[in-house]
């Protein structure tokens, strides 16, 4: 008895041991991968970053930009807008110059970078001259409450331009149309204001339009011959506007009748006999037989 008693105490005991053991090893690996965990979490991830200028308060339209407006933060790498600046040489060729100073054609809030598209060119003012591309020339229209868009026009909008008169093609019927003369034209400046941060809608008088030579001729021809009307192209809409024509048969659905068919006069067929008189032949008309 005294034996069985002793091995199941021995056999207890290891079992013990064994269960001991088994809740070391947990616990060990447990704080192991918490470690691990804790010192991945607390790793920094360095990211690539260069120093852009932005600008240190809120800079409006028309304002000259000066050293003391800007200054550099680190900015991710993978993440920088087109036409930022890093090098203060690029931005301010020659602080000590009033004439290359640089002037903010859009507004830039605090902390936003300082870019290309939003502040002149060294030396260059705000002005028409500013918004021309190579080739382009400006050109104003006159507009009003109807054709303006009811004031909601602003810089940097785009419209088509439609030309509204009368041709003289009296001979064809059609008499007054519309056409779609010009597609996507650039605006830029709505009166005598080039700021396209305005949200406030204004009825304008004339708005000025950015154009080749060649469509500046063609707007100053419809201009002078017709009435131009205005029409705003959405922001995000990229397509291309066909050839369009509408003349007052169009509109009201009027469709020329057909010409009446003229049928040709069916004259009875008639045939001759010749007989002879001597000397003379004459000629006698006489029913022709089936």
């Amino acid at each position: 008895m005294r034996a069985v008693f002793g091995l199941v105490l021995v056999v207890g005991l290891g079992l013990a041991g064994f269960a001991a053991y088994m809740v070391q090893t947990y616990i060990a690996g447990y704080q192991t991968e918490l470690a691990k965990a804790r010192a991945t979490s607390n790793k920094v991830v360095e990211m690539p970053t260069v120093d852009v200028y932005v600008a240190t308060r809120q800079l409006k339209y028309g304002e000259a930009l000066g050293e003391k407006d800007v200054r550099q933060i680190k900015w991710p790498k993978d993440a920088l807008p087109e036409g930022f600046f890093t090098e203060t040489a690029k931005l301010f060729p020659n602080p000590n110059d009033p004439s290359l100073r640089r002037v903010v054609l859009r507004q830039i809030e605090v902390n936003e970078p300082v870019l290309s598209l939003k502040v002149t060119k060294p030396g260059q003012d705000a002005g028409l001259t500013s918004r021309l591309e190579r080739g382009q020339r400006a050109f104003a229209i006159k507009v009003d409450v109807t054709s303006g868009v009811s004031g909601f026009l602003r810089p940097g909008d785009r419209v088509d331009v439609y030309w509204t008169g009368a041709a003289n093609l009296d001979s064809t019927g059609r008499g007054g149309f519309t056409k779609l003369i010009e597609s996507s034209v650039p605006l830029i400046a709505v009166d005598q204001t080039t700021n396209d941060d305005e949200t406030e809608a204004t009825i304008a008088r004339t708005v000025t339009v950015a154009a080749s030579p060649a469509q500046v001729a063609a707007l100053a021809q419809a201009q002078s011959t017709g009435r131009l009307s205005l029409s705003l192209v959405g922001a995000r809409d990229d397509t291309v506007a066909e050839q369009i024509e509408v003349d007052q048969r169009d509109l009201l659905g009027i469709v020329d009748a057909p010409a009446p068919v003229v049928q040709a006069e069916v004259r009875p067929e008639i045939c001759t006999i010749r007989t002879r008189r001597g000397a003379e032949v004459v000629a006698i008309e006489i029913p022709c037989n089936d």
